[in-house]
């Protein structure tokens, strides 16, 4: 059997997604071996995993881990911020090139625009507020974490379960809804305030939004994480100019989470509308009850 030889160049220049995957994969098996950091590496990949498959921002992942292992508050969300502007950017650009794809199969795709177009900007307005007139949080970072993922949680299985019980089937409202516009606008708002707070919120709460509203549950995941991606780079500044920044967790856990981003639109692309609706309830919930523990 004659195999034939293909050489790197060509590989990398046919398939260049597949080479980063690769070298990615490959720095963060062999960075286990480098020093006490080096396990952020499959931190990174399961938290942009996680983000990226359910539209949850990476932080429901990150923000717990660092707390654990005592990094202050400051310091966690400025990480998490920084660890998502790899995983959150890599699921963004790997969505857009599947709508791409998949637009002449599913119409509602054209629906992405307006709804970023309207989410975008109100979502980097309310993260901005917070930094611009230093409004601080309600409750110390662990609180209203937990308090934020419990009732996100709670309030998505209640949606499942009452969808699923009058035998509902998910339907295409009508494009360009004004009154869905305008809700999207305002918690866009709210959830960058969140974010601000707590380097997670705003693409959940789109995400349950578009879900509740009976949008396709592909298309609601794909809005959070674009948007949770341009949120998290126009917040990144301002935490790298107050050098909160853990460099040392950053520089595994950030290739760590370029693979996961790769690999969730191919998991949530197969997983069953239920399966990946309970998939994003049950991790949200889970992750707040443990916080209170």
């Amino acid at each position: 059997m004659i195999t034939k030889y293909v050489p790197l160049f060509d590989l990398i220049k046919s398939s260049p997604m597949r080479f980063v995957f690769l070298f990615l994969l490959c720095f963060s098996v062999f960075s286990l071996t480098f020093d006490d950091y080096s396990p952020f590496a499959l931190l990174g990949m399961i938290g942009a995993l996680f983000a990226n498959v359910t539209g949850a921002g990476g932080g429901v992942v990150f923000i717990p881990a660092f707390q654990n292992l005592g990094l202050s508050e400051s310091q966690s969300v400025a990480t998490s911020f920084a660890i998502q502007c790899f995983g959150m950017t890599t699921g963004a650009i790997v969505w857009l090139k599947h709508v791409r794809v998949d637009i002449h199969q599913h119409r509602d795709w054209q629906l992405l625009v307006p709804f970023l177009a309207v989410c975008v900007p109100t979502s980097m307005v309310g993260l901005w507020s917070v930094y611009l007139f230093d409004i601080q949080p309600p409750a110390s970072l662990t609180q209203f974490f937990a308090w934020f993922s419990v009732m996100l949680g709670s309030a998505l299985f209640i949606t499942i379960y009452l969808k699923y019980k009058k035998h509902q089937q998910e339907q295409l409202t009508a494009i360009g809804h004004k009154s869905d516009l305008l809700i999207l606008a305002l918690i866009s708002f709210i959830g960058g305030v969140i974010t601000a707070f707590l380097s997670v919120g705003v693409g959940e709460f789109v995400a349950f939004y578009l879900i509740l509203r009976g949008y396709r549950v592909t298309l609601a995941v794909a809005v959070a994480v674009v948007l949770s991606a341009t949120t998290v780079w126009a917040g990144v500044g301002h935490h790298i100019a107050n050098g909160n920044i853990y460099y040392e967790v950053l520089w595994y856990a950030g290739p760590g989470a370029v693979i996961g981003g790769i690999v969730a639109k191919m998991v949530a692309t197969r997983l069953p509308v239920l399966q990946l609706k309970l998939l994003f309830a049950g991790w949200v919930f889970v992750v707040g009850c443990i916080e209170f523990v």
